[in-house]
């Protein structure tokens, strides 16, 4: 199944158009986002591919940030051992999931791999990816399932907090003051 996505930012004032092709076997996310930050402009090409229990094996990014070009590669067995464009990565070492924050995808994939019941709340480590500021980190969150359509969500400590609404796939609906989205087209194909 291939879903469609489109998200407007309201913090970066950006605009993502997200392709999620979904088998038996993984996803394959392939993503391009174009903005505007602190009166600069930027454009973000990511690719992201997960196993079949959506544990992230893969992602790449290609960014441009006014004149600034930047390339990454990370590959993962899944279980939280990763490398860096070839080369072992320990201080990534038990981080599953990566956090882009110039997009609401990224808070999918914790939350469809953790599969978490009303109520349940899970303290994660995620590689950070904030290509605005040129800083990859490992960070730990937390989310918390409040309802069948709503997350909370929090960086640790605690410096940032919101309510994220999602649909039945996991997909962000509504990121307030950082993500809308407006459109989604499902399909067979991919």
């Amino acid at each position: 199944m291939q879903s469609n996505l489109l998200w407007a930012g309201r913090e970066y004032y950006s605009l993502e158009n997200c392709l999620v092709n979904t088998t038996d076997e993984g996803s394959e996310i392939d993503s391009i986002i174009v903005g505007r930050y602190e009166e600069k402009i930027y454009r973000v090409a990511y690719k992201i591919k997960t196993n079949q229990h959506w544990e992230t094996i893969y992602f790449e990014i290609h960014s441009q940030h006014s004149d600034q070009r930047k390339h990454i590669l990370f590959e993962s067995d899944g279980k939280g051992n990763w490398k860096v464009d070839g080369k072992h990565a320990d201080q990534f070492k038990g981080c599953i999931d990566v956090d882009i924050p110039l997009t609401p995808f990224t808070n999918t994939l914790p939350i469809n791999r953790l599969k978490f019941a009303p109520g349940e709340e899970r303290q994660i480590q995620v590689i950070y990816v904030n290509l605005l500021e040129q800083q990859i980190i490992p960070v730990k969150q937390k989310y918390i399932r409040l309802s069948k359509n709503e997350y909370h969500y929090e960086n640790i400590p605690n410096d940032f907090e919101a309510k994220i609404e999602v649909d039945e796939l996991g997909f962000v609906d509504d990121y307030p003051s950082l993500f809308v989205r407006s459109a989604i087209l499902m399909s067979n194909y991919h």
